[in-house]
């Protein structure tokens, strides 16, 4: 398997995959993709693809945010293909796309997910570290992944990119 950058080619792959993944054609995932690109909100190193003999079975996207008046990162969505899933390469995107981001001198990645899920990759809940959601209802699953430039005075309220849904 190859982690790499998405490339123009790869949207409509892109799509099928985020719309197999979450079991709906235009399913909100991949709509979100599709905003989040057409908004230039995607942060192209951040915007990986998991490839399995030349063909791509995963992708997660990381996008720009808000915490306070500073920038941060938005995770999401991250799919992969219901043939390759449980077979490690939802990990590998994470483990990739947070490292390009610790790299990149980002101090934070924030998602909104399943805590049992996402602690495996060092998240914990946003709301411990004084982070809040932009949606007051998302709490128990809005989280964050701290980075090498993390500063603990970093907090208040997280906005995702106006092209994420916030409904």
């Amino acid at each position: 398997m190859l982690i790499r950058r998405e490339l123009p080619a790869d949207e409509s792959a892109l799509r099928a995959i985020h719309d197999a993944a979450f079991g709906a054609d235009q399913s909100v995932e991949s709509r979100i993709v599709d905003d989040l690109r057409g908004a230039g909100d995607v942060i192209p190193q951040l915007s990986l693809v998991a490839e399995l003999e030349g063909r791509p079975i995963g992708h997660v996207l990381i996008s720009r945010a808000k915490l306070g008046d500073d920038k941060s990162l938005g995770l999401g969505p991250l799919g992969v293909l219901p043939d390759a899933q449980r077979q490690g390469v939802g990990a590998a995107l994470m483990h990739a796309v947070l490292a390009a981001a610790d790299a990149m001198g980002y101090p934070e990645v924030v998602l909104l997910g399943n805590p049992s899920y996402y602690s495996r990759f060092g998240f914990r809940l946003a709301g411990e570290l004084g982070i809040e959601p932009p949606v007051v209802q998302w709490a128990p699953h809005f989280q964050v992944r701290t980075l090498a430039a993390w500063d603990d005075r970093r907090r208040g309220s997280f906005s995702y990119a106006p092209a994420f849904p916030t409904v």
